[in-house]
């Protein structure tokens, strides 16, 4: 509901604002919109009943605030008289009601005035009403939510609503009546409604403003007025009698003399929430077939979100209850009589227009596709736990496709996303490890290739020299037994200094990859005949004769070459050699796997560093890896290696895997 200077009742402080939907789930008239996490208090929806301002844990939730206004009032000179709502007991239970009246002529209010009396006038003509129209149904309208709800949710039955004004109302004219039109109007309660009640373009002013018990508070504290620093005093005429009632469901019935009789049902007294919103549809429908439907949007005004005291509930009627009847004991009902009779022609009629805030309903086709979104293919994935603040998941999706939800207020959606995500960013990390670990490596091989480089340069011009002069020492000196077999010894040993040298350059080399179209049985074949089987050793190949990969054939056959020899070392006493070749999307995975002894845990992160080996001296330089790592990051592949060294968690052995593009 907005007032006449269309400003909103109730809007959000973003910054408190959490996502937990309790007002969505709370609000009636479903007058909330999520956008971006945040709740938005729709305006031109909101019917005022404060059910969101009450149930905010974070206080994220303001309230129109009035003080302002009514110091202004107050600070013009011009008369300001108080209107109480009958629950101020449920408030100020601290204090008597003289002492309360008090605190309010001490705040600078010139009367204060019981709407409890325009509540008896409006019992009064409800129960003329439902007398003088036999047969004809109606729903009473002493609370301005209702009536906000009905016009906006239910237009088709505003011709229903009793057209009688509210307690505040009624109380307003009887004071401008006494003390004249420029007498200026506060109405004091627990409602936010009345907030937009009090301006509605179907009622003559009357209120000038309205304030709730917590502003009054908050008026009261800035100004250390306390029950205990003023002298008590009383309401002004005329006072109330069982219009004191009407904060209490039923109230109404009994101040008006209407008996709610369960057996023919005539009467029905609704209050609350839930209970409001399904009596209001079954009235519309014709299920709830009722004279008279008392319906309140709280629990009874006692129960208004402009109370903020803690106590509970049937503590707070207590005590209403208390007031009521202290003060029916001791009024003077001649009197009163007197008074109600002498306000009999006072107009206290009002009409309804109906401001149909009804969305069209989406299709049933828009509304499946939501679903799906939602991960709801079908009525089982419907789980319907309200943690998005609608009844079930297919509430939620209408209420996206009006523009007042969003898919991330589902929470098993959100949760099964967070499962994919984190899932999806396990693989990732996965992968940044593995491209983390490749790159240290690959900047390790570099560094080392470069030394490898320099060190072989400078060494093979030496070593050749070296070769040289011991084969002309042996042709010259070769008939001497004892010398000959020296220059054998520093010959061999100065080959075998080549070799490791031409091991280095071919390390360090930066050569380039020339791939072709090669089929890979060939290239297991021609490698398993450069590297001989030794005895012992069983071979078994798995490939497809017409499997074909990207490959340098030369380089490949090196890595094939590399990762035999060393399958062979591996088992000493024999066993098997397998050699796999399958194709997988867009990659050819080459497997070769020993039955050998395995590679111990402790060493196998450094399998790959250059001129690490496990054999012993002089039987390896440790480069044989190495190179077959780098010949297969040249070709954008991976290599992976699994392998098993203690017996007693299964067989012993090793395997390579290669990832290469087909």
């Amino acid at each position: 509901m907005k007032n006449a200077a269309n400003i909103p009742l109730v809007t959000t402080i973003r910054e408190r604002c959490r996502t937990c939907y309790t007002c969505v789930r709370e609000c009636p008239a479903k007058a909330i919109r999520i956008a971006v996490g945040q709740a938005e208090v729709v305006a031109e929806r909101c019917i005022g009943c404060g059910n969101c301002v009450r149930v905010c844990t974070q206080h994220a939730k303001r309230v129109l605030d009035a003080t302002a206004e009514v110091a202004a009032m107050m600070a013009a000179g011009v008369p300001v008289a108080a209107i109480v709502a009958p629950s101020f007991p449920a408030e100020f239970a601290e204090c008597d009601y003289a002492r309360f009246v008090g605190m309010l002529r001490a705040l600078g209010f010139s009367s204060v005035h019981e709407v409890a009396f325009g509540a008896d006038l409006v019992a009064d003509r409800y129960a003329r009403l439902l007398e003088q129209n036999a047969g004809r149904r109606y729903i009473a309208t002493t609370c301005p939510a209702i009536i906000a709800f009905v016009e906006y949710y239910h237009p088709d039955v505003t011709d229903a609503l009793a057209p009688i004004v509210s307690p505040m109302v009624a109380e307003a004219r009887v004071v401008k009546r006494l003390l004249g039109d420029h007498v200026r109007v506060v109405f004091i309660g627990p409602c936010i409604a009345k907030k937009g009640e009090r301006a509605s373009s179907n009622l003559p002013p009357a209120v000038d403003t309205a304030m709730t018990f917590a502003e009054l508070r908050g008026m009261l504290a800035r100004r250390d007025i306390t029950p205990e620093n003023i002298e008590p005093s009383d309401f002004d005429e005329p006072h109330g009698g069982a219009g004191a009632l009407f904060p209490i469901r039923r109230g109404l019935l009994q101040a008006a003399g209407i008996k709610e009789d369960l057996a023919d049902g005539r009467v029905v007294s609704v209050a609350g929430r839930s209970d409001f919103v399904e009596a209001v549809r079954e009235f519309e429908s014709g299920n709830l077939d009722a004279d008279l439907l008392e319906v309140l949007a709280c629990t009874g005004c006692i129960n208004g979100p402009g109370i903020v005291n803690d106590m509970p509930i049937f503590r707070r009627r207590s005590l209403v209850g208390a007031y009521a009847q202290a003060r029916l004991s001791h009024l003077d009902w001649e009197r009163w009589r007197s008074d109600v009779a002498s306000f009999a022609d006072l107009d206290l009629s009002r009409q309804f227009t109906a401001n149909d805030q009804r969305l069209p309903t989406p299709s049933p086709d828009e509304i499946g596709q939501i679903l799906r979104r939602l991960g709801k293919s079908n009525a089982q994935d419907e789980l319907n736990c309200g943690t998005c603040g609608y009844d079930t998941c297919r509430d939620h999706a209408v209420a996206i496709l009006k523009g007042l939800a969003e898919d991330e207020m589902c929470l098993p959606h959100v949760i099964e996303q967070l499962r994919r995500t984190i899932t999806e960013l396990a693989e990732s990390d996965d992968r940044l490890a593995e491209t983390r670990e490749a790159l240290i490596h690959s900047e390790k091989l570099a560094s080392m290739g470069q030394l490898a480089a320099g060190v072989a340069h400078e060494l093979n011009n030496p070593l050749g020299v070296v070769l040289m002069y011991a084969h002309l020492l042996r042709d010259e000196h070769g008939d001497a037994p004892q010398l000959r077999e020296d220059l054998d010894v520093i010959t061999e040993q100065a080959d075998r200094c080549k070799k490791i040298v031409a091991s280095l350059l071919n390390f360090a080399r930066q050569s380039k990859v020339e791939r072709n179209a090669t089929k890979v049985r060939d290239l297991i074949e021609r490698a398993l005949r450069g590297a001989p089987v030794p005895g012992g050793v069983t071979v078994e190949t798995a490939c497809h004769d017409e499997l074909e990969a990207m490959l340098d054939a030369e380089q490949m056959l090196q890595v094939l070459t590399n990762l035999f020899t060393n399958a062979y070392g591996a088992m000493p006493h024999g066993g098997t050699l397998t050699i796999r070749a399958i194709r997988k999307d867009h990659h050819v995975t080459l497997e070769v796997t020993d039955t050998g002894i395995g590679i111990p845990m402790a060493i196998r992160e450094r399998i790959f560093d250059p001129f690490f080996t496990t054999k012993e001296i002089g039987m390896g330089t440790g480069l044989g890896l190495a190179v077959t790592y780098g010949i297969i990051k040249m070709h954008n592949g991976t290599i992976t290696v699994k392998s098993n060294d203690d017996p007693s968690m299964g067989p012993t052995g090793t395997t390579f895997a290669m990832a290469l593009p087909a």
